[in-house]
């Protein structure tokens, strides 16, 4: 495209809202336009946006993995859109980032109603410190917080409202190659109750030369390290801050528990991931998808999507978190939300579309059955209210599967990370010290931690002054 289309794409965009105005602003630089056109530019990209909320459409944006693993969306959005307009658009974010979300309303604006793929424990608190979002709590359908699983309803909350609508469900759990067990003579149908178990089971794998590495897992802490860490012991957040105790005894204990996996693990399992600021398309997922490790550690969805494309998926095998001899056998859940922009135009549409998608049964068919037919693996996310679950129980559907009960079941032992003003700030300051450890540049992994909590602590400073 040449210049001077750029630039009459770039005026199209501010005078329909479609940019922020920190967007417009860069732009407009990069075309090398004069600061008074830009700033007019800017002005008219409010102006813009403000337009488009008031003309009764409901603006959703997503963050683009929703879209990608849940198409059904698109089914939703086009019944919905025969009673309320709706404009549904991939979110500006990457790497849990925004940015653009929090300049928008310092601007006291918002190009849209509607943002669906917040984790609470990640962006909630510092929206709602940034007067992006807005609770829910006076356009929520009658009985709808009652619905929720408890421990859901909680974790969206803060501050006594409620802030985060939850969508999608995932449980850090331990999942299997059946197959590749079976092979190394090890009983394909039974999970390792413990950690000493599954890395031995792991490096029986290895030995046997059935696959060239006994199991993988994500490095980021909050699937991986906390989540062994709330395997032993879920009293490890400061009760005042909600930081996550870094170098309390049972994280450290988990990261030593880590270290013994390294050997029987991909020799790039501690590489970022290759999209998404680095947290999607991770190692471990290449080598669960191609057969070269047996057992892997994650949230279940990872295990259903890259099971999906082994030549018989049957063949996987899931199962709680395994646990220390005498841990308190917890694990990590969390959900991925919708929140209520503050300077958005249509709250109450926004309320009638959340209670409409999650509650359409297809949505929740396609994620645990996948379609084979369109080439789409099972997702294996999970409705988060109790009342949908009473009725599977009390009426069964004929695609619901058994290990679809047995992960929502295991929520009784599993246990939110707690939120902070830090976002993902807090995980990436603390990584390079445990990282550390796991690579052998240090070789105490109390003195990696305690690095990591000091560094974290100074973050935790700068997040809250």
């Amino acid at each position: 495209m040449g210049k001077e289309q750029q630039i009459r794409s770039l005026f199209a965009d501010a005078m329909a809202g479609r940019m922020d105005r920190r967007g417009v602003m860069r732009r407009a630089a990069a075309l090398g336009l004069s600061v008074p056109v830009a700033a007019a530019l800017a002005q008219e990209s409010i102006r813009g946006a403000l337009a488009q909320q008031q003309d009764g459409t409901l603006d959703v944006t997503y963050y683009n993995w929703i879209l990608d693993l849940h198409p059904t969306l698109n089914t939703i959005n086009e019944e919905f859109g025969g009673t309320t307009p709706i404009n549904a658009q991939v979110a500006p974010t990457q790497g849990f980032g925004i940015d653009t979300f929090i300049a928008e309303a310092r601007d006291q604006t918002s190009t849209y109603d509607l943002y669906i793929g917040v984790t609470p424990f990640l962006e909630m608190i510092q929206l709602t410190e940034a007067g992006v979002i807005g609770p829910w709590d006076e356009f929520l359908p009658e009985g709808m917080l009652d619905s929720l699983i408890p421990a859901i309803r909680e974790e969206g909350s803060y501050d006594g409202q409620f802030y985060v609508w939850p969508f999608l469900l995932d449980v850090i759990v331990q999942g299997w190659n059946g197959d590749l067990v079976q092979r190394a003579e090890l009983d394909p149908e039974a999970a390792p109750a413990t950690w000493d178990e599954f890395i031995a089971n792991a490096q029986k794998v290895k030995d046997s030369g059935v696959a060239p590495f006994g199991l993988t897992f994500d490095f980021h802490a909050w699937r991986s390290l906390i989540p062994i860490t709330h395997s032993i012991s879920t009293d490890v957040y400061d009760p005042e801050t909600g930081v996550f105790q870094w170098n309390s005894e049972p994280a450290v204990q988990a990261l030593e528990i880590m270290k013994e996996m390294m050997p029987l693990a991909n020799p790039d399992v501690l590489n970022e991931g290759t999209t998404d600021g680095g947290v999607n398309q991770t190692p471990d997922e290449q080598a669960f998808a191609s057969q070269q490790a047996a057992y892997y550690i994650k949230y279940q969805n990872a295990h259903l999507r890259f099971a999906g494309t082994w030549q018989d998926p049957a063949m996987l095998r899931l199962g709680a978190l395994p646990k220390t001899e005498d841990g308190e056998g917890g694990t990590v859940f969390w959900t991925t939300g919708a929140v209520l922009m503050q300077y958005g135009a249509d709250k109450e549409a926004a309320a009638e579309y959340m209670q409409t998608l999650t509650n359409d049964q297809r949505i929740w068919e396609q994620s645990v059955t996948g379609n084979a037919a369109a080439n789409q693996p099972a997702v294996g996310q999970l409705p988060v209210y109790q009342t949908v679950w009473d009725e599977y129980e009390a009426n069964r559907p004929a695609w619901l599967t058994d290990w679809a009960f047995a992960i929502k079941d295991g929520l009784g032992a599993a246990q939110s990370i707690r939120p902070t003003a830090m976002s993902i700030s807090q995980f990436n300051t603390a990584a390079p010290f445990y990282v550390a450890y796991l690579r052998g540049e240090e070789s105490d992994a109390k003195a990696a931690l305690d690095k990591a909590m000091d560094a974290v602590m100074a973050e935790y400073e700068t997040a809250t002054s």
